[in-house]
């Protein structure tokens, strides 16, 4: 797909991609930094404030839907007054905002604060996955995709224990590492590089290209669905492991670690499996893994079990995103680049948000217990799985020439 209106691309290197990077994982910093001082938070203002008990998450997950409401503006904004430009002021706002809770005393304005930040995160998001399309193309353009979910897991493991090593001090104290990114700005300022657009005339009213609507509309829906499945083990493990006679704070912990870990394996292994499956063989694969490892969690009678499903699931997690997102990618045209992935951003984090409302939901309908909602969630995984495998084995039989990674 081409666009008249935008200039040719100039070229692009290690280091446009290494700022791109680490502008990515600003995300997950901003979420796993501040998790681990959530207990200081509650005995800071459990006694002085009457909606503690409402507050004091939302502070935590407050800016995940302040992203999902704030993407789509975000893309729109990219689009049509450039990436680079609102990629920075969001680095500074973030920055900012990041840092103000330390200096904060009311729970109120705390949460207030953590959600204009978490519109600073989805500006950053939008810019850094649409400037990835902007500089990037073919295996190229997927390689960089795949360094970023791998630069974002990475990341999120090492500030998970610096801020738990922080909080120990001070809940303040974690808030201050929000500063960091303003070294990153003048990296921003030099390297990267805004492709220059064209306004058009009358003859150029719509450029040349279209948008691939169906293949944006199922990549939307596979990564809210996919996020939807994800989350649960972020959100559950924890009230299963209660369940099974487990309370140390440190097992716990462990146990969502490992999770961690498991995901950064399953988005190192993308990029082999979607060589040797295609797209669509690769979503049935990991959505049959997400289906296994929730079944195993639903079930799982022991902590080892409860690990192993924690495990399986994480490598399909890790998966999903570069393969939801690369076919998004590529049904955009250049001038939709922004809005296209503010969407994308948004049905990800929705998705996030959904989850234990969707387990709720189950939960209700059913008539069943946690694990028996999340037995259910797995046959839906499982029959996902089975509709991508049909949509792989159709394409080979229509097109057998077909390389299998572009399917």
């Amino acid at each position: 797909m081409t666009d008249p209106n935008v200039s040719p691309r100039q070229a692009t290197g290690r280091r446009e991609g290494a700022v791109i990077l680490l502008g990515s994982s600003l995300t997950i910093v901003g979420s796993v930094m501040v998790a681990p001082i959530l207990p200081k938070l509650f005995a800071e203002f459990g006694p002085v404030e009457p909606k503690a008990q409402l507050l004091v998450p939302l502070a935590i997950t407050g800016p995940a839907l302040a992203i999902a409401l704030c993407a789509p503006l975000a893309g729109w904004l990219a689009d049509r007054f450039g990436r680079k430009n609102l990629l920075i002021l969001a680095t500074l706002l973030y920055a900012l905002l990041g840092a103000t809770p330390a200096l904060l005393n009311d729970l109120t304005a705390i949460v207030g604060v953590r959600l204009l930040f978490g519109c600073a995160e989805a500006a950053i998001m939008t810019c850094c996955a649409t400037l990835i399309a902007d500089y990037w193309k073919g295996e190229e353009r997927l390689k960089y995709v795949n360094y970023q979910v791998v630069t974002i897991g990475v990341m999120g493991a090492l500030f998970f224990v610096v801020g738990g090593v922080l909080g120990e001090h001070s809940w303040r104290s974690p808030f201050y590492l929000y500063l960091l990114p303003l070294l990153l700005i003048p990296a921003m300022l030099k390297v990267l590089w805004e492709p220059v657009r064209h306004t058009p005339g009358p003859a150029q009213e719509f450029p040349l290209g279209r948008v691939n609507k169906v293949a944006l509309l199922v990549g939307y829906l596979l990564i809210f669905s996919g996020m939807v499945l994800g989350f649960i083990v972020t959100v559950q493990t924890p009230i299963l492991l209660v369940g099974l006679g487990i309370t140390s704070s440190t097992l716990i912990g462990m146990a969502a670690g490992f999770g961690l870990l498991s995901t950064l394996m399953g988005s190192l292994f993308w990029p082999l499996m979607r060589r040797l499956l295609g797209t669509s063989g690769c979503n049935a694969l990991l959505l049959s893994l997400i289906a296994l490892g929730l079944w195993l969690l639903a079930n799982a009678q022991s902590y080892n079990t409860v690990l192993l499903g924690v495990f399986i699931h994480g490598i399909g997690v890790g998966m999903l995103v570069p393969n939801a997102m690369a076919p998004v990618m590529n049904a955009l045209t250049p001038r939709t680049l922004g809005r296209g992935m503010g969407g994308f951003t948004a049905s990800l984090y929705i998705g996030q948000f959904a989850s234990p409302l969707v387990v709720a939901a189950v939960i209700a309908a059913l008539g069943t217990d946690v694990r028996g909602a999340i037995s259910a969630l797995a046959l839906a995984s499982l029959g996902g799985a089975c509709l991508w495998l049909l949509a792989r084995l159709r394409a080979s039989r229509s097109a057998p020439s077909t390389p299998t990674s572009a399917t």
